[in-house]
């Protein structure tokens, strides 16, 4: 009987096709492009400033021999380079770099020296500091060519005075990143990738779980259904078990995305220099092991059970399908806020207690998946309470199939 209720509500689901498209479609598409496109755009987009040779403006007179560093290329691989900029003269910094004429100007409001010891030189750079193009692009171009000027003339005034390189710095800091692997090809965006999952797992579950509820309060067909030969215990645990399965038809499609991701991030590895680094910072080179991804398995399953109680118990009160809508919509922002908090997970005391909070450990443990950290403890505690919590939910779910009062609310 209890499969039977299921597969009742199930059937009135799939009727759908925007349902199945935001099932599957959606799931399959979405990660893929936030934790595979969005790096590899910022890669092409900052590679193509690398090679294409900006307009700057100079205000005065620069030395000959910083002129040449601004204006030459210089390899940053086997096959690619780090366009120069073009020196253009220009009378008004401000104007020039807000009307977009140049992206930035070098003013000289005096001469710089030529030699290290003798004076120190000043020089101002108009840019547009908030704007990403020009940080990456000319911006970035003068201040490395600036700094490499700086370098030889106090190389050459070093060389002069019988004094090696090393005078300066004395001691040479190499910093050794000692992240595991996972976790750094995890990147900067691992924090959206259990946002993403399980915003996938409750918008997956709501359509069966208002429809087989409110939405059979409004049609009047759930009267019809309480009068059948059926328990309440058996109608609750049915339409809990299809609002799961929707639920997790929707993370399958999700966790498949979440594959598929790092398949492709493997093969595009072996891209620009500047794209690779691009991907490396932002993430996209994501993978599993085989315990990960059983790990991932569990608790994606409890979170499922855990939502899909969450909104039986919710909607079984609302009137109509349009009220049940206001009631489970702000079960969205429960989701988005502890998950943006996942950003600052490096700030928090990790206790083992904070895995067993329903959902939010369920989060951090699938941040730990995707960073490779994830332990078989850890796991077990997160599925625990998501189990707690949809035993309680489905107990008041229960509770409210018993009352008159919540059925006939309509």
């Amino acid at each position: 009987m209890l499969w039977q209720v299921a597969q009742r509500d199930l059937l009135s689901t799939l009727r759908d096709r925007r349902t199945l498209a935001n099932t599957i479609l959606i799931p399959l598409l979405v990660l893929p492009l936030l934790t595979l496109g969005m790096p590899l755009l910022l890669g092409k987009l900052m590679g193509g400033q690398v090679s294409e040779r900006q307009k700057v403006g100079v205000v005065g007179t620069l030395p000959a021999e910083l002129r040449q560093i601004l204006t030459q290329n210089r390899a940053l691989g086997p096959e690619e380079q780090v366009q120069g900029v073009e020196l253009v003269p220009v009378t008004d910094p401000l104007k020039a770099v807000q009307s977009g004429e140049v992206e930035a100007v070098i003013r000289v409001p005096q001469p710089l020296p030529t030699a290290a010891g003798a004076a120190q030189g000043r020089l101002e750079l108009y840019a547009k500091l908030g704007n990403l193009k020009s940080q990456s692009g000319a911006y970035a171009k003068v201040r490395s060519a600036v700094q490499s000027y700086n370098r030889d003339l106090t190389r050459r005034a070093l060389v002069g005075a019988g004094l090696s390189e090393t005078v300066l710095e004395p001691v040479q800091v190499r910093a050794v990143d000692a992240s595991p692997p996972q976790e750094k090809r995890a990147g900067m965006l691992a924090f959206l990738v259990p946002m993403l999952m399980l915003s996938f797992l409750l918008n997956g579950g709501m359509a069966t779980a208002l429809d087989s509820t409110a939405g059979e309060k409004e049609r009047g067909t759930l009267e019809s259904l309480l009068v059948t030969p059926v328990r309440r215990g058996e109608v609750v645990a049915g339409k809990l078990l299809a609002t799961t399965l929707m639920s997790l038809a929707t993370g399958f499609f999700s966790l498949l995305g979440f594959l598929a991701t790092g398949l492709v991030a493997a093969r595009l590895s072996q891209r620009s220099v500047v794209e690779a680094e691009a991907m490396q910072a932002m993430g996209g080179q994501l993978t599993l092991t085989l315990g990960s991804l059983a790990a991932m398995a569990l608790v994606v399953m409890s979170v499922a059970l855990l939502i899909s109680a969450v909104l039986i118990a919710l909607s079984i009160y609302a009137r109509s399908y349009k009220e049940a809508q206001t009631y489970v919509s702000p079960l969205s922002l429960l989701i988005v806020f502890p998950a943006v908090m996942l950003q600052f997970s490096d700030f928090l005391k990790m206790g083992d207690w904070l895995y067993a909070l329903p959902l939010f450990g369920s989060m951090v443990a699938i941040l730990d998946v995707v960073k490779g950290q994830i332990t078989l403890g850890h796991t077990l505690a997160a599925v625990a309470g998501n189990l707690l919590g949809t035993a309680v939910l489905g107990w008041l779910a229960w509770r409210s199939f018993g009352r008159e009062e919540v059925i006939f609310r309509n």
